[in-house]
């Protein structure tokens, strides 16, 4: 295996519930990359009424990567106002311009303003730290990495220290249009089937084991988030709705048709036309297959991750949500896990769509009115304040 084709030829795992086995992850080699973005003030945003924009430009981050170095090559972490991915010594040349162009078309489209740095893996193992993976098959041609090893929460402290963050922070200057084909947001918002949406982070700090953490948490609310999948799944069923125009097209095509507004709508509202018909009526349209989409976008979708933490979003009941507060807050005044937790009343959905025909597709889902954003921000209190104990 050469250290660039390290992710695309990495063993994958399916079963989620052993998520937890730490011996079967991976280093990543030496010489990669990680490529760390962020939206700045981002809570700004969210008070502001914005969390949609911060998601797109978020998932535009990974989108812009993916298209510049290929979705199989390179492992990622959406979260939620920003993303992280590791890349090959290689690709990072066109990692950093596709970062550059995002950053770019943030501040002039959005009003947004994404720092953006890569931060040699090497470096951040010489801090300590270190970059694990497992690859999480989610459906036939399509993962999720699974990262451990508080390298990412690492290159997080020096993106937003602006000394440390100096020598690795991508130059927006002479930047080029970022590749952002396949981003859309056409789905409306989910809304919460059981009352409350809650996007969770979980940490093990202590002598119990992520797998440990869950077992308590689904003995007060009736499923093991590691293992139920059907009780954790949000894009299918009821929750599901299209209409037309999409409220989120207008955002859409400001951001990945910059410059060519006129052509990005046409395109935007025929492709819309089209998946409407097939959505009505079931029938194929071109590569769309209706059956297929539908059957793999649960599948398909992010909703549980690990990024150095455990990340969630789940549909849950006030009892549930309750029990969840009351699991974690024991376990972190045990000093057994560290959390934070954002609660809506739906989430949101936002797609990269490389090609349907071949059923490569993924799908960003977080909480509404700051989801993860917000949750982080609540951790990182409580880490700190943990470790000031």
């Amino acid at each position: 295996m050469s250290a660039d084709d390290f992710y695309s030829e990495l063993p994958s795992f399916s079963d989620f519930s052993t998520v937890g086995d730490l011996q079967d992850y991976r280093p990543v080699p030496d010489d990669w990359c990680v490529l760390a973005a962020d939206i700045v003030r981002s809570s700004d945003a969210v008070a502001e009424g914005r969390y949609k924009d911060v998601n797109m430009v978020g998932a535009a981050v990974v989108a812009a990567v993916l298209n510049c170095v290929g979705r199989e090559r390179v492992p990622f972490v959406f979260g939620g106002d920003g993303a992280m991915l590791v890349v090959p010594a290689s690709e990072v040349a066109a990692g950093r311009e596709a970062l550059a162009g995002v950053a770019d078309l943030a501040r002039q489209v959005m009003e947004l303003e994404l720092r953006a740095a890569a931060i040699p893996v090497a470096h951040i193992r010489k801090l300590g730290g270190d970059i694990r993976l497992r690859k999480y098959r989610l459906s036939p041609g399509n993962h999720l990495a699974m990262i451990v090893g508080d390298g990412l929460a690492m290159a997080d402290r020096i993106l937003k220290d602006p000394d440390a963050c100096a020598p690795f922070a991508v130059s927006q200057e002479n930047t080029q249009l970022p590749p952002l084909e396949g981003l859309s947001c056409r789905w409306e918002p989910l809304p919460a089937q059981n009352g409350h949406i809650v996007s969770l982070i979980v940490k093990p700090t202590g002598r119990k084991s992520l797998p440990d953490i869950m077992n308590d948490l689904a003995g007060v609310i009736g499923f093991n988030p590691l293992i139920d999948d059907a009780r954790t799944k949000l894009a299918e069923g009821p929750r599901l709705k299209f209409r037309f125009p999409p409220r989120g097209l207008k955002l859409e095509v400001n951001l990945t048709s910059a410059g060519k507004k006129v052509r990005g709508w046409s395109m935007a509202l025929v492709e819309c036309v089209f998946f409407l018909y097939g959505y009505a009526t079931g029938r194929r349209v071109g590569p769309f297959d209706p059956k297929k989409y539908f059957n793999e976008l649960s599948l398909n979708s992010d909703h549980r991750k690990i990024g150095d933490s455990l990340q969630l979003v789940l549909d849950v009941t006030a009892e549930q949500l309750a029990a969840i507060r009351d699991s974690l807050a024991k376990a972190y005044n045990a000093k057994e896990a560290v959390f934070g937790m954002h609660v809506s009343d739906e989430a949101l959905m936002t797609c990269f769509v490389e090609d349907i025909g071949k059923s490569q597709h993924i799908h960003f889902i977080d909480g509404a009115n700051g989801g993860f954003s917000m949750a982080a921000a609540e951790f990182k209190k409580r880490e700190a304040a943990l470790g000031s104990t």
